[in-house]
């Protein structure tokens, strides 16, 4: 990989962790609003040692070390860059379950949005597959049945990837939902919840949000040192619009629809690299930055 690829894919991976943690980072400002000085101070602090560290750099590592056992530990973190011909191999024969479990994922969440989620609506046709919310549940299952037919013709372990990543969708999804109740528990409740829970809170809600953006970071790249560079600057980036712009971020109302967008390209992206296609290293940077850049000049033309 060169210079320029290696600037490419990590100004792709900071973009996209960003915008995908719009979300994330509106939530923590408003419970962050209901906490002592102290309190705020820590969690900004050591909170974000946890999530760029902990989160963003431990679970990349983990997941590649997971399907390619045979690395171990060290040659799961620098496999990438090494020029061995068995862990390029032992890479590349892993990479198609990684990329279909993230790619479903991604997919998923697309559609759990473009369905269900209330929205600013920002291109056409947006607001009627808002009124077909009740159709989410049978299309994600068809979408499902044929990744995991079209997968099982080509090796079962990747059909086992695409039903993970279905998995772990409705895991974090269940998380969220109970994170919007613990959220509006804290605004109602703002005496009774001590500082030290809305910490923990806001430190599992972290977690669970920041897997958006490790799995969709395998769109650009399979190199947990590039993920871990690329996805902590982002994640420094969103607690600096946490404690000092988050209401001027909340007026640029269509962000979310560009991340969305973005995790739908990088799904399709993930899930053709899994059956072999031949996607250019370029392409997911490229695309997320077009992408977040018309509904960035939607959100300021819907300002004036």
């Amino acid at each position: 990989m060169d210079f320029l690829s290696i600037i490419l894919v990590v100004a792709g991976l900071v973009l996209f962790e960003t915008v995908s943690s719009v979300d994330n980072a509106i939530i923590n400002a408003q419970v962050l609003s209901t906490m002592g000085e102290k309190a705020r101070r820590w969690f900004l602090t050591w909170g974000l040692l946890v999530a760029v560290f902990v989160v963003r750099g431990l679970l990349p590592w983990m997941i590649v070390w997971a399907v390619s056992p045979s690395l171990g530990p060290i040659g799961s973190l620098t496999a990438t860059f090494s020029g061995d011909a068995e862990v390029t191999e032992a890479i590349e024969s892993s990479a198609p379950m990684l990329l279909i479990a993230g790619g479903t994922f991604m997919i998923f969440l697309f559609f759990y949005w473009l369905f269900l989620e209330p929205k600013y609506y920002g291109i056409r046709g947006e607001r009627f597959f808002h009124s077909q919310g009740v159709w989410f549940y049978a299309i994600v299952s068809i979408l499902l049945s044929l990744i995991v037919w079209f997968a099982l013709n080509k090796d079962p372990l990747m059909a086992f990837g695409a039903v993970l990543g279905s998995t772990a969708f409705f895991l974090t999804h269940g998380f969220k939902e109970n994170a919007e109740k613990m959220e509006k528990q804290i605004e109602s409740k703002t005496g009774t919840i001590t500082d030290t829970s809305k910490v923990l809170y806001l430190m599992v809600l972290d977690a669970t949000f920041s897997l958006d953006g490790v799995l969709g970071a395998f769109a650009f790249t399979l190199s947990v040192p590039l993920i871990l560079l690329g996805n902590g600057i982002g994640a420094i980036v969103v607690r600096q619009f946490t404690v000092s712009n988050i209401e001027r971020i909340k007026k640029y109302i269509f962000l979310k629809n560009g991340a969305m967008y973005s995790i739908f390209v990088l799904g399709v992206i993930m899930i053709l690299e899994s059956f072999g296609f031949h996607i250019p290293q370029w392409l997911s940077p490229v695309a997320t930055a077009i992408i977040v850049a018309y509904f960035f000049l939607k959100s300021r033309k819907a300002l004036n």
